[in-house]
C-alpha cells in the first residue's frame, strides 16, 4: 500500500508540473563535426561550441552531445553514430544538426559528400528519420573559417555547403541557425588579429599539453570563441521564438 502512495504521489507531481505551465524537459541532441564537439582535457583550450551551450540552458534540460571531430554527414551514419542518437529519440526531443567542414574534403572518400547530391540526401534523411520519432530538428550552417585575404577580408572556405543547408531547411520547412552568416559578421568585427584569441592560435610554449611551437588553427576555436559562439546560437533560437528557447536562460 505504502509503495503504491509513493507511485501516485510521483503521478501527481508530474501531472501538476505539466499543468503548471513548465514544460516536460526533453533531450537535446547534438549532432555534428569537431566545431561543435566535446573536446578532451588533452585539447585544452580547444572547445566545440555545444560544449559550450550547457552554459546558456536552464537546469533540467538534458543533453547528449553526439558531435565528433572529424566526422562527415556520411561518416557519421556509416560509422553508427547517428543510429545511436534515432535509437533513443522519443516524441518531443530536439536534435541540432551541423555538418561541412570534412563532407568537403573530396580526396577522402570515407567522408566526402558532393554538396547538391549526397550531402543535400544524408541531411534530408537525418531530418526525416528524426522527424518519424516524433523529435523536432534545427539546422545549423557550419561556422566560418577564420581566413582573411591580404586586404582583410573574410573569405569563404566552405564552397557551397552552406547554401545547401539554407535551401534545404526552406524546402524542408525546418528551423535554421545560420551560424555560417553568424560567425562571418562576428569575425569581420574582431579582424584578422583579435579574432586569433578567438580560434586556435596559441604562442610556443603556451600550453603544456600541445605542441611546444604552438598552433596555428583556423578551425577550431578556443573556449572564449566556442562560448561566444553558443551565445550567436542562443540569441538566435530566441530571435525566432524556436521551442528550444523555452530552455535557454
Amino acid at each position: 500500500m505504502k509503495a503504491l502512495m509513493i507511485v501516485l504521489a510521483a503521478c501527481c507531481l508530474a501531472a501538476c508540473a505539466t499543468h503548471s505551465g513548465v514544460p516536460a524537459a526533453p533531450t537535446l541532441f547534438l549532432v555534428g563535426d569537431s566545431t561543435m564537439a566535446d573536446q578532451p582535457e588533452h585539447k585544452y583550450p580547444e572547445h566545440g561550441w555545444g560544449q559550450m551551450l550547457p552554459e546558456f540552458l536552464a537546469p533540467g534540460l538534458h543533453v547528449q552531445n553526439h558531435a565528433m571531430n572529424g566526422r562527415s554527414t556520411k561518416s557519421f551514419r556509416d560509422e553508427g553514430r547517428w543510429q545511436m542518437v534515432v535509437d533513443q529519440l522519443q516524441q518531443g526531443d530536439l536534435v541540432v544538426i551541423g555538418f561541412g567542414h570534412n563532407d568537403q574534403k573530396i580526396q577522402d572518400p570515407a567522408r566526402y559528400a558532393e554538396p547538391w547530391t549526397d550531402y543535400r540526401a544524408n541531411l534530408l534523411a537525418y531530418i526525416e528519420e528524426a522527424r518519424s520519432k516524433g523529435a523536432d530538428v534545427i539546422l545549423v550552417t557550419p561556422i566560418r573559417r577564420r581566413h582573411f585575404d591580404d586586404q582583410g577580408r573574410l573569405q569563404e572556405t566552405l564552397g557551397d555547403y552552406p547554401a545547401v543547408v539554407r535551401e534545404l531547411a526552406r524546402d524542408a520547412a525546418v528551423p535554421l541557425v545560420d551560424l555560417n552568416q553568424l560567425t562571418a559578421a562576428w569575425l569581420t568585427q574582431a579582424g584578422p588579429e583579435a579574432s586569433k584569441q578567438l580560434y586556435m592560435h596559441t604562442a610556443p610554449g603556451q600550453y603544456a599539453n600541445l605542441p611546444p611551437e604552438g598552433k596555428q588553427d583556423d578551425t577550431h576555436l578556443q573556449v572564449d570563441g566556442a562560448r561566444q559562439v553558443a551565445a550567436l546560437f542562443a540569441a538566435e533560437v530566441k530571435r525566432q521564438q524556436l521551442r528550444l528557447a523555452r530552455w535557454l536562460k
